[in-house]
């Protein structure tokens, strides 16, 4: 391992650059900075100084990424088996104070101190996203750190799946990869989260199969969906559907335009007895929504967990036009006195321009907002101030009532 911690080089900021990073932020970009040392290797650790050689730190470094630097340590130091082992130490500990480790994300890259990687838990299985050249040479090593130290909380791993296969790769120079680390295993997986029982597909499930954010929001909308008609929009495995089951709800209809994660979210309500009272159907929601109006439904709750309109600043203008209509839809089809729950999962459309355009849709239909409660993602997605890429996800939960 000694080429694997082994400092290739310096890199220099231009006076005046790294504002983000100095703030706290843990990224340089490409247009920051001033000189490459002749040595610097891409994917390899340099020591990043400021244009009067002022020493910032430790990162890996890419100049095929926009991306060029992501930090891994403010100080001056060797990184070792050691350093690495800590950071997975102080992840793990972090989860254990704040949330259900049965199924939960346990390195959260960025935020955890562990630029570009992704690591969550599905019961006794771990599925691993590498998103960074640098952090890629690191995989095993961290991998192995985790399992270790899991089996000492007497929580043993019984397999390892990577579900490297995101776009993102290619920005860095890398291949999409997806497979077993290590031995091979079943990998649909039966999980328990907030009593609601699913099968998750790591091989392939969107993303790393199961979407663990919304653990705690799920379970907040549980106490309005009692006795109550439940449209989820946009219910992949059917987790907000299942949740207002459980709850006690008269009848839920759960949307997607997947067929496969359809036929997953029935194959879920089975699971926990719930294929009388939760039934899903498979639709683009932006054509069901009109259809459902049209036809004079009305729903107790309606829930909106579209996937990111947007992954780029460019196609924001979009974005907002697609929040606007789903959110106007959705809230056409609450009762008065009714409730909405609403989302978006995208970094790019912030906090504000959410809140603002929620506002625009209610507005357009003479609906007034009372505003129950304003989430973000679980607590195992930590969000680390300074590093604005770590706050994604918005969501709100509204008691929607006609203009009074």
């Amino acid at each position: 391992m000694t080429n694997l911690f082994k400092i290739t080089g310096t890199v220099t900021l231009k006076k005046g650059a790294g504002r983000q990073l100095k703030s706290g932020g843990m990224w340089v970009y490409d247009n920051e900075i001033d000189t490459f040392s002749e040595t610097v290797e891409d994917g390899g650790l340099i020591e990043l100084h400021d244009f009067d050689d002022y020493f910032m730190g430790i990162g890996f470094v890419n100049r095929r990424s926009k991306i060029t630097v992501r930090m891994l340590s403010r100080h001056e130091g060797e990184i070792n088996e050691e350093f690495i082992k800590q950071r997975v130490k102080d992840a793990v500990s972090y989860r254990m104070d704040t949330v259900d480790t049965s199924s939960c994300r346990l390195i959260f890259g960025e935020a955890d101190f562990l630029p570009g990687i992704v690591i969550d838990k599905f019961s006794d299985v771990l599925v691993v996203e590498s998103l960074a050249l640098g952090i890629d040479r690191f995989k095993q090593l961290i991998v192995d750190d985790l399992k270790e130290i899991l089996k000492e909380y007497g929580m043993p791993i019984r397999g390892v799946y990577e579900r490297s296969d995101a776009k993102v790769r290619q920005l860095e120079g890398m291949e999409r990869v997806k497979g077993f680390i290590g031995e091979e295993f079943d990998t649909k997986v039966m999980i328990t989260e907030n009593g609601v029982k699913y099968y998750v597909d790591v091989k392939d499930g969107q993303k790393t199969g199961f979407f663990l954010d919304q653990k705690y929001n799920r379970r907040a909308i549980g106490g309005l969906c009692k006795g109550a008609k439940v449209l989820d929009c946009f219910t992949h495995t059917g987790s907000f559907a299942l949740n207002a089951g459980i709850s006690g709800a008269s009848s839920v209809l759960g949307v997607d335009a997947s067929e496969l994660a359809v036929n997953q979210a029935t194959e879920n309500a089975k699971l926990n007895g719930l294929e009388d009272i939760v039934r899903f159907k498979c639709a683009d929601v932006f054509d069901l929504l009109p259809q459902l109006e049209k036809s004079g439904e009305k729903f107790d709750v309606v829930i909106l967990d579209p996937p990111a309109f947007t992954k780029s600043r460019n196609s924001i203008k979009n974005a907002v036009k697609g929040y606007r209509e789903i959110n106007l839809r959705g809230m056409k089809l609450v009762k008065d006195g009714g409730y909405l729950a609403t989302c978006s999962c995208s970094h790019f459309m912030d906090p504000e321009l959410f809140t603002k355009t929620i506002g625009e849709a209610a507005r357009n239909v003479h609906k007034r907002l009372r505003q129950i409660e304003y989430r973000t993602q679980s607590p195992d997605h930590p969000i680390l101030w300074s590093a604005d890429e770590s706050l994604y996800l918005k969501f709100y939960i509204f008691q929607v009532v006609d203009e009074k």
